[in-house]
């Protein structure tokens, strides 16, 4: 598959901060994401109570949004304020612990007890610390590791899967070439190779 300029393209851990600290935060939508509600169905299936996994969570709205419903949130997230300022906007009281199987990672949780985000690498957690999950809201996590990394990243979400889960995955279109990314282009050949 042909991404272009893309393909050696790296953003580091420290520019992921530095957008969150100077405001940069363009792919934050402040309403939640129109096609999580257009495909709520597909993600639920149904079910209730679900254990819904956000990579690269930020401070999205749809993780109170599904958390209010029932079900049971957990995201990850490189930034201690993206995590913070999604428990303050929200008014959620909350407390903060650190993981002891993650150096210097932190676990930041809703005193109500449903939604828990850590503050660490996306390549630091394991099944064995964060538990499998139901479902995955995959709206800007994919598209933001770097493509050399997009292996890993399958491989790991791949991992924290439960049997019958479903993975609902955003991803973006356009002519890599005339854009550096990110969001990476990730054609749909990829997505078939990384996940099956």
């Amino acid at each position: 598959s042909d991404i272009g300029s893309q393909k050696e393209r790296v953003v580091t851990e420290e520019e992921w901060l530095q957008k969150w600290e100077m405001g940069n935060i363009g792919f934050h939508k402040e309403q939640g994401h129109p096609l999580l509600q257009k495909y709520l169905d597909v993600l639920l299936n149904g079910r209730s109570g679900l254990r819904i996994f956000f990579p690269l969570c930020g401070k999205a709205v749809e993780m109170k949004w599904l958390a209010d419903m029932g079900h049971s949130v957990v995201g990850v997230e490189v930034s201690e304020q993206a995590v913070k300022e999604f428990f303050s906007e929200h008014s959620l009281p909350y407390c903060e612990e650190p993981v002891p199987e993650i150096s210097g990672a932190k676990m930041f949780q809703s005193t109500s007890g449903n939604i828990s985000l850590y503050c660490c690498s996306i390549y630091d957690v394991s099944s064995s610390i964060v538990g499998k999950f139901d479902g995955v809201w995959d709206r800007g996590a994919l598209v933001a590791v770097n493509p050399c990394d997009r292996q890993r990243y399958a491989s790991l979400m791949i991992s924290l899967l439960e049997k019958n889960s479903s993975y609902l995955l955003v991803t973006v279109s356009y002519d890599p070439n005339k854009h550096k990314g990110p969001p990476f282009y990730v054609p749909e050949s990829e997505i078939q190779s990384l996940f099956g």
